[in-house]
């Protein structure tokens, strides 16, 4: 079934080939969504997810951009080019981000305003941008990607986990702000999902962590988080908003 037929996404961060924004634009390439896919990544990197997301049996169409959504303006920029190339924009996915495993001390100033430009700024000025085109279409769907680390507390990880506890609360306000102009914005708390970055970190370490930790007994899969993105793009309901929904295989309720 092609939910997403005639609708118009962006998602960003979707070049990484086993990373959540690759599975959320096949995912929406699946359901027939037209897609401006972002990643600040190589042309190859991108033009490959570009490939597999058309070809997908009624796909949209599918455009790339080659952004670095920390730099000032480059939010704006994102938005305006899926308005110049499909005059809409019915979903914002705001998936793009930067991890840090830095002791607390050992931070700098230039990569904490990184960590805030790319983790929590672009999300502020992608959605402010998008305001006036889904204002204009009588409403749309945002989705900010957060993480269970917005929620607890875990070693070398204070300054993403910062950047993500506000992107959650930006989740909160904005939906406070903007539902009753049928602009519904959630978020998605992601846990141990297995993309590059989790796979690449020592498998036995993090098998045993898993073990002890997560009631399912295992990590995540993209296509897991995707799924969840897809339901809040399309068949959730307007009256679910301003809600940061966990996918961590029960890893936060203990």
């Amino acid at each position: 079934m092609n939910e997403l037929a005639r609708k118009v996404a962006i998602v960003t961060g979707a070049s990484a080939p086993l990373g959540i924004g690759n599975a959320i634009a096949k995912r929406f390439a699946e359901a027939g969504a037209s897609l401006l896919l972002v990643a600040e990544a190589t042309e190859e990197q991108l033009q490959t997810t570009a490939r597999e997301c058309r070809a997908f049996p009624g796909a949209g169409r599918v455009e790339v951009a080659l952004i670095d959504l920390g730099e000032p303006g480059a939010p704006e920029g994102m938005v305006a080019k899926a308005k110049a190339s499909f005059g809409r924009v019915d979903v914002l996915v705001n998936n793009a981000g930067i991890r840090s495993h830095v002791d607390f001390g050992d931070h700098t100033r230039e990569w904490f305003d990184r960590m805030i430009a790319v983790n929590l700024a672009a999300p502020f000025f992608a959605s402010q941008a998008v305001l006036p085109i889904m204002r204009q279409q009588g409403g749309g769907r945002i989705i900010h990607i957060a993480s269970q680390l917005g929620h607890v507390a875990y070693s070398k990880r204070t300054l993403y986990g910062l950047t993500k506890a506000a992107l959650i609360h930006l989740t909160k306000s904005m939906a406070y702000e903007l539902g009753r102009e049928n602009i519904i914005v959630n978020s998605i708390s992601p846990g141990p999902i297995a993309t590059g970055p989790t796979l690449e970190r020592d498998q036995e370490v993090t098998r045993k962590r898993v073990e002890q930790y997560v009631p399912a007994g295992r990590v995540g899969e993209p296509d897991e988080v995707a799924n969840l993105a897809f339901y809040l793009a399309s068949s959730a309901p307007a009256f679910l908003q301003g809600e940061d929904i966990v996918i961590d295989g029960g890893y936060i309720i203990h």
